[in-house]
């Protein structure tokens, strides 16, 4: 039963290459959990990616009626389901962050005051790498009897997370960022007294006599063929990073991050976006230079100096117009454990280039 109800038994077919393939799928539910500090492996769910996760906690778990807290820096996987949820019945507030992108425990302890059913939070910003105090917000959540639902596409592999301790009744992640995986992989992971209402039905390989849906998880909400083949290699990062440590890795990006941000705040013309160095944030860090448009600086980053970076608005208009980019965008470093200070150096220099045109 066990081994049904954590998605060992999902293979379509009953020969040893079906086995094997089952064994990788199994193995990489066993090291995602222990990686957020889950007890259950068979409360995490594999999606194709952070969005298709989170759309499987919003519509599976807010109802017409429910009040529901949000940020104002969150992403369009979060903002969009939210307004169309709106549309349908539940009422929204959106918490205004500062102009660094951050939030307080008081600006959610104040929220709550009015009531929640739910919380619904990115850990780090993928605009300004400001990360929200998720620790506190979730004793406010279980205080208030509100689900604490979280958006950790940017912080899961590069910052610690455990569900547990952090009062989290449902966190999506994405395979292909902190994680190392490949793109097409995410998962979902749902407390076990949550019941969420699949967005699919189907095929889960188990209880085939039935044509009724289990309602256990991982097979209440994984219908269809797995994407083996993409977690084989979120596999291998997460190994990876559970062999490395998070401290080691996350240490090592705060590092070339903060190099990164001292460099740019002394190149005339650049403006910074998100906290100083050394405060509060993930490894990411967005700018603008003289005004210009975010895409054409990137454009020229990469044209004449192979500069890899992403320019514009990074699904995240609500961050935008919260730091003042809305009409220009930014254009945004993600330093990673593989970067080296050479290449941040080399970064440096050719955003003065620019700059000083």
């Amino acid at each position: 039963e066990r081994a049904a109800a954590s998605g060992f038994s999902r293979s379509r077919g009953g020969h040893s290459l079906a086995r094997a393939a089952s064994q990788i799928v199994f193995d990489a539910r066993e090291e995602m959990a222990s990686l957020l500090g889950i007890k259950n492996s068979s409360s995490l769910i594999f999606a194709h990616n952070a969005t298709d996760a989170l759309n499987m906690a919003l519509f599976g778990l807010l109802r017409p009626g429910d009040r529901v807290i949000t940020t104002s820096m969150e992403h369009n996987s979060v903002s969009r389901p939210l307004r169309v949820l709106e549309q349908r019945g539940i009422s929204l507030q959106v918490i205004q962050a500062d102009k660094y992108g951050q939030t307080t425990v008081e600006d959610f302890r104040s929220a709550i005051e009015q009531g929640a059913n739910a919380i619904v939070v990115g850990h780090g910003s993928n605009v300004t790498g400001a990360l929200a105090p998720l620790t506190e917000i979730g004793r406010l959540a279980a205080k208030a009897g509100a689900i604490l639902i979280v958006d950790a596409a940017q912080t899961a592999g590069v910052e610690e997370i455990d569900v547990t301790e952090m009062g989290i009744g449902a966190l999506a992640f994405s395979g292909h960022k902190g994680l190392l995986g490949p793109q097409g992989t995410g998962g979902l992971y749902v407390r076990e007294d949550l019941s969420v209402t699949p967005l699919r039905f189907g095929g889960t390989g188990s209880q085939s006599e039935s044509d009724i849906q289990p309602v256990f998880y991982p097979d209440r909400l994984e219908s269809g063929t797995s994407n083996t083949p993409g977690l084989a290699g979120l596999l291998a990062g997460v190994r990876f990073i559970r062999e490395t440590g998070i401290a080691v890795i996350r240490n090592k990006e705060r590092e070339l991050t903060d190099h990164l941000l001292e460099g740019l705040s002394q190149i005339p013309g650049v403006m910074l976006y998100g906290p100083p160095a050394g405060e509060n944030r993930t490894a990411v860090v967005s700018f603008t230079v003289n005004g210009r448009d975010s895409g054409e600086t990137a454009y020229q980053l990469d044209r004449e100096y192979g500069i890899a970076c992403r320019a514009g608005l990074h699904c995240a208009p609500w961050a935008h117009r919260t730091i003042g980019t809305l009409h220009s965008g930014t254009v945004r470093f993600s330093p990673g454990y593989y970067t080296t200070k050479q290449e941040i150096n080399e970064a440096l220099t050719a955003v003065r280039e620019v700059a000083a045109r």
